[in-house]
């Protein structure tokens, strides 16, 4: 069993070591930050070994170990290439890196290395996610036709996020999600379930804007953004992000003979819905409150905690079983890539005019095999 360890202790990391309690095989062996404070607080709480210092903690580890990467996302690229060079397989938190330059940096260096390299989010790994996969492979709505997919979490900016604490004490990071912006943080959730069911994007036509200039802290990261997204398989998607509309997690898949629908993004287990089509008379009705499809399988649940009930520890999971049983990880690097050029298009559009043509591609996910 490959060892596990943890760069970054701040307020993701709480969530993680949460949901690795489903998966009693997986044992986290080492953990770093550079806050000593902070290190400390969090060792305590979950009663793991810690390290102050970057070079020790990868000393320490075995060859071919996996480092889950929690850092800030100003660091990520500096951290994952350490690890990667140091000859760990690597499962970063979203974004793989701020630029493609760095992104595709790291995808060499860890093909070059052999090594595994994964990002979340590993939602698309989920009960609901894997249900609304198998149901748009059956066509439960008919031929699907169109997707519209919602990440708006309400006005932030005014939320009282400094009463927001871990569970070992840490702060929600708010500068960090506001210079980041909610398009970095928030688009892959389901991005990747998009990606997951139609395979690659190839055009990408975005804006993004900041809306809310005036926050606590002074930034012109776009706060808002809507994509419309062209895959290669033919499949259209719309999704909108934002830190300012009323909250709403919805994403929608419209087909021939109906909708499919999810409302809860953050919710591992959400019901997945078909709403049916009926002509009525001189009206055309989609099904108001749908059909609840049975979920597939069972990743385990996680105590709900603030905004989300998800486990974040589904990639690392399959991370661990694809170097185990000697296959190709779900969560492949290619995956991450695409992932990132996509996010990072939809970020930057206020910056960009027209169509964007995506230079990456990746395979639509396999199912997972409970869910075949």
């Amino acid at each position: 069993m490959s060892q596990i360890a943890i760069i970054g202790c701040g307020f993701v990391a709480d969530l993680y070591l949460r949901s690795f309690q489903q998966f009693p095989d997986l044992q986290i062996d080492l953990v770093h930050d550079h806050n000593p404070e902070r290190l400390a607080a969090f060792c305590a709480h979950w009663k793991l070994p810690g390290v102050d210092s970057l070079q020790e903690f990868l000393n320490r580890l075995k060859p071919g170990s996996i480092v889950v990467n929690l850092t800030n996302p100003s660091a990520h690229y500096e951290i994952n290439h350490a690890c990667l060079s140091a000859g760990h397989h690597v499962y970063s938190e979203k974004p793989l890196a701020l630029d493609m330059d760095h992104a595709q940096a790291l995808y060499d260096l860890a093909r070059d290395k052999g090594l595994l390299l994964a990002s979340a989010p590993c939602s698309v790994l989920s009960q609901t996610a894997q249900t609304l996969a198998k149901a748009v492979r059956d066509q439960v709505a008919g031929v699907p036709r169109l997707v519209y997919a919602e990440l708006d979490d309400g006005f932030i900016p005014q939320a009282p996020y400094h009463k927001w604490h871990s569970e070992s004490g840490a702060p929600w990071p708010f500068e960090d999600e506001f210079r980041t912006g909610c398009t970095l943080e928030h688009a892959g959730y389901y991005l990747s379930w998009l990606v997951g069911m139609f395979g690659p994007v190839a055009r990408v036509v975005a804006a993004s804007a900041a809306v809310i200039p005036d926050k606590e802290i002074a930034t012109d990261t776009p706060d808002f953004s809507v994509a419309t997204l062209f895959f290669a398989s033919g499949m259209v998607a719309r999704l909108t992000c934002s830190i300012v509309a009323p909250h709403d997690h919805q994403i929608r898949v419209i087909g021939d003979k109906g909708v499919l629908s999810v409302k809860r993004a953050w919710d591992n287990a959400a019901p997945v819905r078909f709403h049916r089509r009926y002509r009525i008379r001189r009206r055309l009705i989609d099904q108001p409150l749908g059909r609840k499809l049975p979920l597939l399988g069972g990743s385990g649940k996680v105590k709900r905690r603030g905004a989300a009930s998800m486990n974040f520890a589904l990639g690392v999971a399959e991370m661990v079983a694809a170097l185990r049983d000697g296959r190709d990880c779900r969560m492949s690097a290619e995956f991450a890539l695409h992932i990132n050029e996509v996010v990072l298009a939809i970020q930057n559009a206020h910056s960009s005019d027209g169509v964007q043509r995506m230079q990456t591609s990746c395979a639509a996910l396999q199912p997972t095999e409970w869910a075949k």
